[in-house]
């Protein structure tokens, strides 16, 4: 096999294949970056669209909330299976087989003439992004080494910033111009066209010998599984209902039982030795506090736009372009800075910041200006997220040996999908008034959802300073 590293190809060591990279690194990471943008894009692409799809297939309130959380609950539970799946069968094909449902899938929810056909393509959906999303993050940790990897991961941190604000801005746009399904055909020639390409220009990883860690794999999927699943719930029978108690006690309950199995398997589906640097697992549990904060954020503010400003699904997906643009070239001003600023320093500036906007935004009210009352905060929600994401996906796989590389992508992923399924939950629990629509009654619910929102900010600022950063000034282990 051959191993890229920046722009030139080498013979790993003991490596028996003959194969050799056809592709240009501009060409393998364009391939990587979209297929996970296109994943992340259908995070949030439905949110500004959902008053027209409940509309358009008559769907109950409860139908049209399992419209997103089909898709986080199978995302979720299955990244770690996924993540592991791609070091036993080789990564690129898994790539490949994941692009291959999600656009089957996404071809299934544009033609979807039912909500329970619509439930079901989203869960499908589910089950293709929990292949790809690890699986690229792993192939850029097994692609490029050095400066070329530094460089790689400011763009996929850089992808995972913008794929939910623009997401909003492209449901919005196809909704008022076509139709909110477009924004899911559109994923069929996009798909199609990243699995020609990474059939061309990707190398296959080798193949890990041994066997599969069907205990691991159970216990992990179901576990969870359950917590995501009892975090949707909580939203809407509240944290004592006994559906929600018995998930979250037995995804509690399948996690612990995880943890023991680990420690003494083989090959293990989640090696419990990537917890041993303190830089890795202040960076898991960070993620889960940030992406809390982002997803109510997107939620909320998308609501706050429409009920209270009145603006349209497509002004309320333009409502984040100030956050959106401000984003992106933070972000690629991030692998400049690279160098001379360290990833410790770098994930408490970016956390700051954020925290800073999101408690800003969480004053607006119907009487204040949308450029100063919502589009500045954004601005600094934007520079935030841009500084953060690239040094909190970095720390994620800070020391990872090659073999582990699967692993600990699928254990990034999982935080952040378990950060948004956890936070929104949380969010809406706290937030939740009388079942008004009224202007008041929304702009309050606001105010509590983004003050909570703050606080998991707060939170992730903390582990940062007290975990991350005096981690990353020790050696890694």
């Amino acid at each position: 096999m051959t191993h890229l590293t920046g722009g030139r190809t080498t013979a790993l060591p003991g490596s028996g294949a003959t194969r050799q990279l056809t592709g240009h690194p501009t060409a393998i990471l364009a391939i990587i970056l979209v297929s996970y943008f296109m994943i992340l894009l259908d995070n949030s692409v439905i949110f500004t669209g959902l008053p027209s799809v409940q509309a358009g297939l008559r769907l109950s309130t409860a139908e049209l909330s399992w419209i997103q959380d089909a898709y986080t609950l199978v995302f979720g539970g299955l990244l770690l299976l996924g993540a592991r799946a791609g070091d036993l069968i080789g990564r690129v094909r898994l790539f490949v087989v994941g692009l291959g449902v999600f656009g089957l899938a996404s071809l299934a929810i544009g033609l979807s003439p039912a909500g329970w056909w619509m439930i079901t393509g989203r869960a499908v959906q589910g089950i293709g992004a929990a292949v790809v999303a690890p699986t690229s993050l792993a192939l850029i940790t097994s692609s490029f080494e050095g400066e070329a990897r530094r460089r790689a991961v400011a763009l996929y941190a850089a992808t995972a910033g913008i794929g939910a604000s623009l997401g909003m801005l492209v449901g919005g746009a196809f909704t008022a111009w076509i139709s909110w399904r477009a924004a899911f055909l559109i994923n069929v020639p996009i798909a199609a066209a990243m699995i020609v390409g990474a059939r061309a220009v990707l190398t296959e990883t080798p193949r890990r010998q041994g066997r599969f860690d069907a205990l691991g794999a159970v216990c992990a999927t179901l576990g969870i599984g359950a917590l995501v699943f009892g975090f949707i719930e909580a939203g809407d029978a509240g944290w004592s209902s006994v559906r929600v108690v018995t998930s979250l006690t037995a995804g509690v309950v399948l996690l612990v039982v995880l943890l023991a199995h680990e420690a003494r398997a083989e090959q293990p589906i989640m090696p419990l030795r990537l917890f041993r640097s303190r830089e890795r697992s202040g960076a898991y549990a960070a993620r889960v506090l940030y992406l809390g904060a982002m997803m109510g954020f997107f939620f909320f503010t998308t609501q706050f736009l429409q009920n209270v400003y009145g603006f349209s699904p497509l002004q309320a997906g333009l409502g984040f372009l100030p956050m959106t643009l401000v984003n992106f070239a933070v972000a690629m001003a991030v692998g400049r800075l690279g160098p001379r600023v360290s990833n410790a320093l770098l994930l408490a500036a970016g956390t700051t910041l954020t925290l800073a906007g999101v408690f800003w935004l969480s004053r607006a009210g119907l009487g204040d200006s949308y450029g100063t009352a919502v589009a500045l905060p954004m601005v600094l929600i934007g520079a935030g997220q841009g500084l953060a994401f690239a040094p909190l996906t970095n720390a994620g796989i800070a020391g990872v040996r090659p073999a582990d590389a699967g692993a600990a992508s699928g254990l990034v992923n999982t935080a952040h999908q378990l950060g948004s399924a956890l936070g929104l939950a949380v969010l809406v629990a706290i937030s939740a008034g009388t079942g008004s629509s009224s202007v008041a009654a929304v702009t309050h619910q606001f105010h509590e959802a983004m003050s909570g929102s703050a606080a998991f900010l707060a939170l992730a600022l903390a582990v940062v300073l007290v975990v991350v950063v005096p981690a990353a000034r020790r050696p890694r282990s």
